[in-house]
């Protein structure tokens, strides 16, 4: 049987080169190519054709969240799974959502990516068992879209109102990035970003940049 065909998507070398010699344990893998952003990520993949693509969340060039949808409509049966730094409950439904089949986290690759490929090769869904329960929980929506996290005191709820792309938004402004920083990542226009903002800050009920970091770090969105 021929060995299924990798591109990896990350825009650390090392990162890549770590990625590889995992990759390359299992003789029913084979790595096809790599790419350092999310522009030359999904060039090589419309070039290369592969059958899987390991993407991280955060790339330079745009989200890493988008590329999945850009990869998912643009590949007929590409699996895609996720190797990211990030964790926490939102990045991870949100990447499900877009299309990934698997998500794994940096930290833990070496002893779950191998793992991970061999599932979503399979067409089956692959959650890293160092993710939350509480991650599960919202993947299987079993409360209906309204899960509560602990200690939020319904502030979850009100950030269920918020669109996918308004969610984007967000993470970027808490992570500290300007406007044009955020519209050039997300390959839109600064007045599209400051009307998310906008938007934003009104259906969640806060007044500032300050209030809605705070709000992130209490609904678990970033530590």
């Amino acid at each position: 049987m021929a060995a299924k065909r990798i591109l990896i998507i990350d825009d650390h070398p090392l990162f890549r080169e770590g990625l590889k010699t995992i990759i390359r344990r299992n003789t029913a893998f084979e790595v096809a190519g790599e790419a350092g952003n999310a522009q030359e990520g999904l060039r090589e993949a419309l070039r290369l054709r592969p059958d899987l693509v390991t993407v991280d969340i955060s790339l330079p060039d745009k989200s890493g969240i988008q590329l999945v949808r850009e990869l998912a409509a643009a590949l007929a049966g590409v699996r895609i799974i996720m190797v990211s730094m990030h964790s926490k409950v939102d990045y991870v439904v949100e990447a499900f959502q877009a299309g990934a089949l698997g998500y794994v986290t940096k930290e833990a690759a070496s002893e779950n990516l191998l793992t991970g490929l061999s599932a979503v090769a399979k067409g089956e869904s692959f959650l890293d068992p160092s993710i939350s329960r509480e991650v599960a929980m919202r993947l299987l929506d079993v409360s209906g879209g309204k899960s509560q996290l602990a200690g939020d005191g319904g502030g979850q709820a009100a950030y269920d109102t918020l669109t996918s792309r308004e969610r984007e938004v967000m993470r970027l402004v808490c992570e500290g990035m300007y406007t044009k920083e955020i519209a050039d990542v997300l390959s839109i226009s600064i007045k599209t970003v400051e009307h998310h903002r906008a938007s934003i800050l009104r259906k969640l009920g806060l007044q500032n940049t300050v209030e809605l970091v705070r709000y992130a770090v209490k609904i678990g969105l970033i530590d």
